[in-house]
C-alpha cells in the first residue's frame, strides 16, 4: 500500500512493467471517483472512466512483452487530498517474438501527469496523461 503520491507514483509504474493487471487496478481510483478517471496514453484518445482505463491496460499488458522505465525530472505537489505527479518515463521495450528472433529493444521517452487523489487513506490514480517527446536536432 503507498504512504504518500511519490510511492502510488511508482506503484503505478512497477504494476505496469510487472503486466500485473489486478494491481494495476488497485493502483487507480474506485468507488465516487471511478466515473471521473481518465487516461490519455500516447497516441490515444482520451478514455473515460474506470472500466474503460482498466480494458485499454488489458490490451496493453497482452500486448507488451517487456518494458522498463526509468523516472527522470520528477515533482510531486500536493493540494489537501490531491497531488500532481510530472515525470519524464525513460522507456526501453523489447519484443521477443520479432521476424529475426533478436528480441528487438527500442527506447523512447514520454513526459507524463499524474493526478492522484486521496480516499480512505490511500493515494489513488485519478488521471494518467502521456505524451510522447519528439526528437530534435540536439537529440542527434
Amino acid at each position: 500500500m503507498a504512504d504518500g503520491p511519490q510511492e502510488a507514483n511508482a506503484e503505478y509504474y512497477a504494476a505496469f512493467e510487472a503486466g500485473d493487471l489486478d494491481r494495476m487496478g488497485d493502483v487507480w481510483a474506485d468507488g465516487a471517483f471511478a466515473d471521473g478517471v481518465s487516461c490519455v496514453h500516447p497516441g490515444w484518445p482520451m478514455l473515460r472512466g474506470r472500466d474503460e482505463v482498466l480494458r485499454s491496460w488489458a490490451l496493453i499488458m497482452a500486448n507488451t512483452t517487456y518494458i522498463q522505465f526509468v523516472l527522470t525530472d520528477t515533482t510531486c505537489d500536493v493540494y489537501g487530498d490531491h497531488a500532481i505527479v510530472t515525470c519524464k518515463e525513460n522507456t526501453l521495450t523489447a519484443d521477443e517474438e520479432d521476424s529475426g528472433g533478436t528480441g528487438f529493444l527500442a527506447g523512447g521517452s514520454i513526459v507524463a501527469t499524474n493526478v492522484f487523489v486521496r480516499t480512505d487513506g490511500r493515494w489513488r490514480l485519478l488521471v494518467h496523461h502521456g505524451s510522447p517527446i519528439l526528437g530534435t536536432p540536439e537529440d542527434e
